[in-house]
């Protein structure tokens, strides 16, 4: 992977991060903004459909999403360690045979991929620097729905953001994160089909569904 911000992902996801999210995963299930997205998604039809996830760590909405009927999963990690973990968790929960793995920026390997029925993005958007990019490419890769939780666009969130990359920056590490205009995600979103059927706000994150509209879905396929 060429991105800086790419390697500061490998750095900052790195072996130790990676098992303490499993642990937390296996004994607490889904942090609670990734369960906000789950029902959301489960209040839709889940059987038979197929899933991308993009940054999917550990899993978890790839392994709730298959218990609840998909028929296959793809997960796309920019770090290692993260799908080191999530092929170790897949394997516990029988899900190995239906997820299929792939390393690297998704923006980057995009076009390699099949677009799939559903496409989440849990705490993604905020990891990458190229916002317009990574949302054209996964939202066009949504035949139906497509999921996002990613921080609100507060002064106060912009705030923490900038008081983290300070720290980041003092502890010499590459890795940035990043609070992007909510009406820039959206707009892109809207351009390419999709209308929103489920908005929450969780603190620091929100949390969106949107659902590729009936045209666009034609159009699409």
């Amino acid at each position: 992977m060429g991105c800086c911000q790419c390697c500061g992902i490998e750095e900052q996801f790195n072996r130790a991060e990676a098992a303490r999210k499993l642990h937390e995963y296996r004994h607490g299930g889904p942090a609670r903004t990734t369960q906000l997205l789950l029902d959301a998604l489960m209040r839709e039809p889940v059987a038979g459909q197929t899933v991308l996830d993009i940054g999917g760590g550990v899993g978890a909405i790839l392994h709730a999403l298959l218990k609840a009927g998909a028929a296959a999963a793809t997960d796309v990690d920019a770090s290692a360690a993260y799908l080191a973990v999530a092929r170790e968790e897949a394997a516990r929960q029988g899900h190995a045979e239906r997820i299929t793995y792939h390393h690297g920026n998704f923006a980057d390997i995009a076009d390699t991929l099949a677009p799939a029925d559903i496409v989440t993005l849990d705490r993604v958007i905020c990891c990458y620097h190229d916002m317009p990019t990574l949302v054209e490419r996964s939202s066009a890769k949504a035949a139906r729905l497509y999921g996002l939780v990613y921080p609100r666009d507060t002064w106060w969130v912009r705030a923490g953001v900038r008081a983290e990359n300070g720290l980041m920056w003092l502890q010499r590490s590459s890795f940035r994160v990043f609070a992007h205009s909510s009406a820039a995600v959206d707009a892109i979103v809207r351009r390419n089909g999709f209308q929103q059927r489920y908005t929450h706000n969780a603190g620091f994150w929100q949390v969106i569904l949107y659902e590729r509209s009936a045209d666009a879905q034609a159009a699409h396929t």
